[in-house]
């Protein structure tokens, strides 16, 4: 496409066509204060592709990398290995696109993989019907809150203290522009999920309580219980899985009574690549498929009885409801859940059971290192690949001594929960396939030349 600049001319002609005197007047509503008068300071006016290359590498070069370091982190996003085939087959050009196309039946391959990715995604969650993606694990988690208002026709949400503080904060803004009341509380530092809490904090208004499956201190919920909860008081209980791969160890939350599952799909097939882009999960009971929002493939035959694919529902979008849309977030992440898919493909059923008993053998492995370190104690009865311990002083300050020595040891609650001085002492770690012995026996000497260093 070639680049035609605008005239003076052209300009004033365009602002006369709106009724504007000048370009400043578009952004009358940005206030005054969070407007730049000028360059930014410190940026220079202009430099060579060469200089600029040189420069950014040299920020580049300054992280410490997931591949480079022993590895603990997780909360949400996880490193697995990914074999090099899912790289290869996504590039290929018949499939190197981030979206579902708008002649939809046109592109018989494309849908056909949506058609498989939600097959897969259903028989992960244990619901009837999956769509064919959200843009990302947070917004999936608000959108099933919108649909269980929606269902039930009420308006308060109750949102489990082990739901991800991330989430949690995309609830809440999205909740200040529709009304929903949101009923969230913080984690405790207990062995034992809030359910109980939860629990008792349903009642005739709720339109769903939310339940993260593990939790953010990677703690096992009793869905069953909270489901019974849900079912008498006539609301929908939504999970939220951040690590997928743990379902192919623990029970599928629509076997335990889920209504709709959402969750972040990462974990299989999508590195974590700085922090995006992901791929948002969506399922739910086939009654309620009316009002999911996003887009669903499914099969039927051509007229000559062939095998062939189409736009089943496409409920969310403007240009097809408008105002009456389930949804106007209007992305769904396709190349990231063909990633998944060629990923759930190469393992098949067996291989991710296998791969979960390997991620739970290297969590058991670490949590008993971790709880010879003098000072640290596991929290965690029970746990999948994550789980939290509790360190004597504040966990922010061990992370960054941690990351100096070359570890990367974990996510401190400091950071996530930077105003509850009772949590700043937890230290979420995770343990993959990829968490080796030595990086195990690395993370505990650094833990414990750091805690004896404080404690000095």
């Amino acid at each position: 496409m070639r680049y035609l600049p605008l005239t003076p001319a052209d300009r004033i002609e365009m602002l006369g066509v709106i009724g504007a005197a000048s370009v400043d007047d578009l952004f009358s509503d940005v206030p005054e204060a969070a407007r730049l008068s000028g360059p930014i300071a410190g940026l220079p006016a202009h430099a060579s592709e060469m200089a600029v290359e040189r420069h950014m590498s040299a920020l580049a070069g300054k992280n410490l990398s997931s591949g480079a370091a022993p590895f603990f982190l997780g909360a949400g996003a996880y490193r697995h290995h990914i074999p090099a085939s899912v790289d290869h087959l996504i590039q290929r050009g018949e499939f190197l696109t981030a979206y579902t196309p708008y002649q939809p039946e046109i592109a018989q391959g494309t849908l056909q993989v949506l058609f498989e990715f939600q097959t897969q995604v259903a028989r992960l969650f244990g619901v009837d019907v999956a769509n064919a993606s959200m843009y990302d694990g947070s917004t999936a988690c608000w959108e099933a809150i919108a649909m269980a208002a929606r269902v039930t026709r009420r308006n308060k949400a109750v949102l489990s203290g082990g739901l991800h503080p991330h989430y949690v904060a995309c609830v809440e803004t999205m909740a200040r522009f529709t009304g929903e009341t949101i009923d969230a509380r913080k984690p405790l530092l207990e062995a034992a999920s809030d359910d109980a809490a939860v629990i008792a904090a349903i009642d005739g208004e709720t339109a769903c309580a939310v339940v993260q499956y593990p939790d953010i201190l990677g703690r096992i919920p009793d869905l069953a219980a909270i489901s019974a909860a849900t079912q008498a008081a006539g609301a929908l209980l939504v999970v939220v899985v951040t690590e997928p791969v743990a379902l192919g160890l623990i029970e599928a939350p629509g076997h335990l009574g889920a209504d709709i599952v959402v969750g972040e799909g990462q974990s299989l097939g999508v590195g974590l690549q700085f922090g995006g882009p992901y791929l948002g999960l969506f399922g739910c009971r086939e009654k309620f498929v009316r009002q999911m929002p996003g887009r669903l493939c499914g099969q039927t035959v051509d007229a000559d009885g062939r095998r062939g694919f189409v736009l089943t529902l496409s409920t969310r979008e403007q240009h097809i409801r408008r105002e009456k849309a389930t949804s106007n977030i209007c992305t769904n992440s396709g190349l990231c859940a063909l990633a998944f898919s060629i990923h759930m493909s190469l393992l098949g059923g067996e291989g991710l059971a296998q791969l979960a008993a390997v991620n739970h053998g290297r969590a058991q492995t670490l949590a008993k290192r971790l709880a010879q370190v003098p000072g640290v104690s596991v929290l965690n009865d029970a746990y999948f690949n994550e789980f939290t311990v509790i360190l004597p002083g504040d966990a922010r300050e061990v992370v960054r001594s941690l990351a100096d020595a070359g570890v990367l040891g974990g996510v401190s609650l400091g950071r996530l929960y930077p105003d509850a001085q009772d949590l700043h002492g937890g230290l979420l770690v995770t343990a993959t396939e990829t968490t080796t012995d030595e990086d195990i026996e690395a993370l505990a000497t650094a833990l414990s030349d750091v805690l004896e260093g404080a404690a000095a």
